[in-house]
């Protein structure tokens, strides 16, 4: 009898994803990713994945590859006695990322999200889930930079406003869930309301071929946790750590000068007002809360979001207490991978590795609810659904403006009722949210 428990990893990197399903009981079948340091990384660490071995692919997932691909991946693994019960993966972010320029998608059936949602059609897994950046969910198709908006502009193509990508996506999940019968739902989960010690938003994708919903339940909590545990501070993540010569590339001498003068938990606006606009730079004039420039670390908290590079300008991970980037060994802790865990490639690509992971903890708790379900062996009741797991959530997406402009300062016409009317043209476009449901409707 076959044992139904294995996972297929797709955009894998490091596997932070992936050996958080293992610790709820799943075993790593296969794993394909196109960057040859993480196929390095993978190969390295076996020994810690149980002494199995799962079958390597370096390659580029793409519409043209992903049906041979999943078909050599699905016979290579007859031979081991286990059929995969899920597919999982972190698709590319980048076009969705904050942090990056945002140019989004013309296509997205060119991303990874499309390419995923392929293999789920091929291989027909129990479950499958996916995981991306939060931003995904408000990235337009086609960006329009702020500065060719408002007054003096054309008004906003569909293409253009706020989430007309995320839409799209999720117009091809439905038909995915009335397809093969999955009940899909989606939502944000904060790793930090999961034990990680990390304020770490994540869009997440869960299908189940049986018609369950699945989300899990937040174990951690902020304040007034009513039941549960606090969110893990840096200091507690940190506890017993011994690195005598920790590995970290260093910040400019001009930012280590500003950074002497900020204390813990603070950032830029802690320095003096006639020091800010020269730490800064163009920055300053602009807009939103930079709160990552010139960014000390608080202990008493959990870290933000671990990048892919802690010394960047405006997402700058500098540690509490010394003047230095948080080191390798740090991110990955942060990061939830087990003591050992060796990054291949140099100090950048091992900075890569750790910051686009997914932390284990969002991992580990999908995974046990996967696992709750896959034990009962039970149909659900919700085949052929789409589910927005949080209804907060779903009200504030449908009601949120279609775009938006900068400050009055910046803008080239000030005149309030000219931008009132060219924001009123622009939100003729509005969509319908009629066939997007939440776990509320149920």
């Amino acid at each position: 009898m076959k044992n139904n428990n294995g996972i297929i990893s797709f955009f894998s990197g490091a596997l932070g994803l992936d050996l958080g399903l293992e610790k709820a009981g799943f075993e790593l079948l296969a794993a394909v990713d196109n960057d040859k340091f993480v196929i390095d990384t993978i190969k390295n660490n076996i020994p810690s994945l149980k002494g199995k071995e799962p079958i390597l692919y370096q390659e580029t997932l793409n519409a043209k590859n992903i049906r041979p691909i999943c078909k050599d991946i699905l016979h290579a693994i007859k031979t081991k006695n286990i059929v995969p019960s899920i597919l999982a993966g972190a698709p590319p972010c980048q076009p969705f990322s904050t942090a990056g320029k945002r140019m989004s998608m013309l296509d997205y059936r060119s991303t990874g999200i499309f390419v995923f949602i392929e293999a789920v059609k091929i291989i027909r897994p129990s479950f499958f889930v996916i995981e991306n950046v939060k931003g995904i969910i408000s990235a337009a198709k086609k960006h329009r930079p702020l500065s060719e908006r408002g007054p003096g502009f054309p008004p906003l193509s569909r293409e253009e406003e706020h989430g007309s990508a995320f839409f799209e996506i999720l117009k091809d999940l439905e038909n995915l869930a009335k397809e093969l019968e999955y009940c899909i739902s989606w939502g944000i989960m904060n790793a930090a309301d999961y034990g990680c010690p990390q304020s770490r938003e994540r869009l997440i994708i869960i299908g189940s071929l049986d018609g369950h919903y699945i989300w899990p339940q937040a174990t951690h909590a902020n304040a007034n946790p009513n039941g549960k545990r606090k969110w893990v501070t840096l200091k507690e993540a940190f506890k017993g750590l011994k690195d005598e010569k920790p590995v970290f590339k260093k910040f400019a001498l001009k930012v280590e000068y500003f950074l002497e003068k900020i204390p813990a938990g603070e950032n830029w606006r802690a320095l003096p007002l006639n020091m800010q606009k020269g730490a800064i730079g163009g920055a300053y004039n602009s807009w939103g809360g930079r709160s990552g420039f010139l960014r000390r670390l608080a202990w008493d908290k959990p870290a933000p979001t671990i990048t892919s590079c802690p010394t960047a300008r405006a997402t700058m991970l500098c540690h509490p207490t010394e003047i230095r980037p948080l080191s390798i060994r740090e991110c990955a802790i942060i990061q939830q991978f087990p003591d050992g865990w060796q990054f291949s490639g140099c100090m950048s690509q091992q900075y890569k590795q750790i910051g686009n992971a997914t932390p284990i903890a969002i991992g580990l708790a999908i995974g046990k609810e996967i696992m709750k379900i896959y034990k009962k062996g039970k149909q659900g009741a919700h085949k052929g659904k789409l589910i927005c797991a949080d209804k907060m959530l779903l009200e504030r997406i449908i009601k949120r403006p279609t775009t938006q402009l900068n400050p009055l300062k910046m803008r080239p016409n000030k005149n309030p009722a000219d931008a009132k009317t060219w924001l009123n043209n622009s939100n003729t476009n509005r969509r319908s949210f009629n066939i997007f449901s939440s776990v509320e409707d149920l």
